[in-house]
């Protein structure tokens, strides 16, 4: 009877072992990508931002100013942060992601 009851409980430990295991990877393999689409989206918007903020200055302050000039670092940063957390950049001129660091520094010059 003993031996019958230790079983038993073996076999229920295993089956919430397994349940939990299972579980614990639908919640990863859901978060997971989520999470990284969460920080592709930040990417682009800080890099949509930046362009936004160039065109700006640009138009009110001149092409040459101190402000542009600023923008065009904030905006060469915006890049940088993507390419270094993803190996890709938005490209906020012909609304598409590169894989290759290949954006023109003088772009907007």
């Amino acid at each position: 009877m003993k031996n019958t009851q230790a079983t038993l409980s073996r076999i229920a430990v295993n089956q919430s072992l397994l349940s939990l295991a299972l579980l614990a990877a639908v919640l990863f393999f859901t978060t997971v990508p989520r999470i990284q689409a969460e920080d592709r989206d930040r990417c682009q918007r800080r890099v949509v931002h930046a362009e936004h903020e160039l065109h700006e200055a640009i138009e009110k302050h001149g092409r040459n100013s101190k402000r542009a000039n600023h923008e065009r670092r904030e905006l060469h940063n915006a890049r940088e942060r993507c390419w270094r957390e993803r190996h890709q950049w938005w490209d906020e001129h012909e609304h598409r992601w590169h894989t290759e660091r290949d954006w023109n520094e003088h772009d907007h010059d």
